[in-house]
């Protein structure tokens, strides 16, 4: 059955997107609010994570409780989640309950109370999780590498800093949804069986006559880049190198997301056949294709024994740079397979294809068919994939390791 996908953009800048999905009885909504952690203000780095906390907690008639036992009575699995760009509002349910569901989104977004009382215990929560950001060395490495490597501030942590947490107000709160919650630029998508007209007419009556000046694109400046070493007294050492690629919507795209599915596509892939497999160098090892509208990269990561360290870093850069001596055909057989699997996976999850759909839309300004991607994916081969390693070659890397003894980088 073809795709059956449908669009509108209502005057104040809100887009609305469905794909329907006759075989299922459930749907999900999925909200990309222009509003993420590049956006804390000055001297408030950490406000935005809060915020997601606090924006639940009571919203047009209903308190926290009350907002609470709504959801639930509804069967609506949802979550709030905070990116660099974004603030995602998520939530699955059956079809027939999305749009008592869409009134409850409907109020948190436009009318939360974001309860002064309760802001001391949420600034609390966010203290501790970004102390225990101490006892995960994979994820703190990480933070420092992100910072490193991407335009400021798309390497800004989310979690800000104790000092900026304790000078979040309440008025901070309600002055941060009045300037950033608006409805241009949001992208509301919307995945099940649902009838286009119905929900169209719904977000309309919902959003239509909300307004807001919108969220203009942060300014990005170059990252500091540079490597580092992180001092931990630990018996492991955590090692994160990141190097350029092409970014979501590039024509090289998928020739980029081969490369990266040959160096960590599964148990079969480079970096877990040769630094783990057949010299037993770490305990996991890994690469991910992460990308923002301007700007995308290769992020690595090893975790292994301090003895091992060294040897760890040099064997995984050397399987970097070894792509450009060619790729095998059975490699690229097993990526076409990966990379279909998952197609054939996210098409059978509304969730998925709820968030396919923002996403397309948010770089492309398009929503990409099944068949395009399945036939972007058979045209990969040994040589597409060789051309763009040799076109875009690892290299200038940036490296931060987390451990006891810092390590001789390659020049």
């Amino acid at each position: 059955m073809p795709q059956q996908v449908f669009q509108h953009t209502f005057p104040n800048g809100l887009t609305l997107l469905l794909e329907r999905m006759d075989h299922v009885r459930s749907a999900a909504v999925n909200f990309l609010v222009p509003a993420g952690c590049v956006y804390d203000p000055p001297g408030q780095l950490g406000l935005v994570s809060i915020f997601s906390d606090m924006i639940t907690r009571g919203a047009g008639d209903r308190d926290s409780r009350a907002l609470t036992l709504a959801m639930d009575s509804l069967g609506l699995d949802h979550s709030e989640s905070v990116g660099q760009l974004h603030l995602r509002f998520w939530g699955s349910t059956l079809a027939r309950n999305i749009p008592p569901a869409l009134e409850l989104f409907a109020d948190i977004l436009r009318r939360p109370h974001l309860p002064p009382e309760e802001l001391d215990a949420v600034k609390e929560l966010a203290l501790q999780d970004l102390q225990a950001l101490e006892d995960e060395p994979r994820a703190k490495v990480m933070v420092e590498l992100r910072r490193r490597f991407w335009p400021a501030p798309l390497g800004q942590d989310r979690r800000g800093t104790p000092e900026s947490i304790e000078r979040i107000t309440p008025k901070n709160m309600r002055a941060f949804h009045d300037a950033r919650f608006g409805p241009k630029g949001i992208i509301l998508s919307v995945a099940g069986n649902m009838e286009w007209q119905l929900l169209r007419d719904q977000v309309e009556k919902l959003f239509g006559d909300w307004q807001g000046a919108g969220t203009q694109p942060p300014e990005l400046t170059p990252p500091p880049r540079g490597n580092a070493h992180l001092p931990k007294d630990t018996t492991q050492t955590q090692i994160v190198i990141a190097y350029p690629s092409v970014p979501f919507g590039h024509p090289d795209y998928y020739a980029a997301l081969g490369a990266v599915q040959v160096l960590s596509g599964g148990m079969g892939a480079r970096l877990f056949t040769e630094v783990r497999e057949k010299r037993g160098l770490c305990y996991s090892v890994s690469a991910n294709y992460q990308t923002f509208k301007q700007v995308a990269g290769i992020l690595c990561y090893a975790g292994t024994t301090t003895e091992r360290a060294q040897e760890t870093l040099d064997v995984t850069i050397a399987e970097l740079k070894r792509m450009t001596d060619g790729v095998t055909e059975e490699e690229v057989q097993r990526v076409r397979a990966g990379l279909k699997s998952s197609v054939i996976m996210q098409e059978e999850s509304t969730s998925s294809r709820a968030g396919a759909l923002a996403s397309d839309w948010y770089y492309l300004g398009r929503v990409r068919s099944t068949e395009e991607i399945q036939q972007a994916i058979d045209a990969l081969s040994p040589a597409t994939i060789l051309e763009h390693v040799k076109k875009y070659l690892p290299r200038d890397f940036t490296i931060v390791t987390l451990g006891k003894n810092p390590l001789q980088l390659p020049v």
